[in-house]
């Protein structure tokens, strides 16, 4: 006998893979104002909207400063608040193929600095309208708020996560053994 290689022997292979796993049917999803992204995402809104407010209410909204955190607050208030819309619905699930990470980190990232440009002007002018001194609270606080959103879309973008949906690995395992 050879005691070298043996006559039988058995190999196993085993693969594994990754399924997204998305529902692409538009429901209804309260659940997503629990998660640290939803709730973000309502902060964003209810603090945009309090800024706006603050410099409307003020008797010098109609300046330059004024208009520039309005615009930042208005903005920034519909493409979060549609956004929380789609997120609510399902629609961004629906709709996978769009990097919307991506998209939402680019914007984060643009409304951090222009909160931070807005609200210094707010700030700058509060000695003059208190009301604008409550503003740049307001757009100090959605600055944080869109920074640390940034940071997470950065690190979900990166680690290939989905904006909705979730990745289930699977396991494929098979035995062969040669026939002699």
């Amino acid at each position: 006998m050879d005691q070298g290689f043996p006559t039988v022997h058995t190999t196993t292979t085993t693969v594994t893979t990754s399924s997204t796993t998305t529902h692409p049917i538009i429901r209804f999803d309260p659940y997503y104002t629990r998660t640290l992204p939803g709730m973000l995402k309502v902060a964003q809104v209810v603090l945009n909207l309090l800024g706006f407010i603050c410099i409307t209410v003020s008797s010098q909204s109609n300046s330059s400063r004024g208009g520039w955190f309005n615009t930042v607050a208005m903005i920034g208030f519909w493409f979060t608040g549609i956004l929380l819309v789609f997120y609510l619905f399902h629609i961004v699930e629906k709709f996978s193929k769009i990097p919307w990470l991506k998209i939402e980190f680019i914007f984060c990232v643009i409304w951090t600095a222009f909160y931070l440009l807005a609200a210094a002007l707010a700030a700058d002018y509060a000695r003059y309208v208190e009301a604008f001194g409550v503003a740049a609270f307001f757009g100090f606080c959605a600055m944080v708020a869109y920074g640390y959103d940034a940071w997470l879309k950065f690190h979900a973008a990166r680690s290939g996560a989905l904006a909705q949906g979730q990745h289930s690995p699977k396991q494929v395992s098979t035995v062969t053994s040669p026939t002699y």
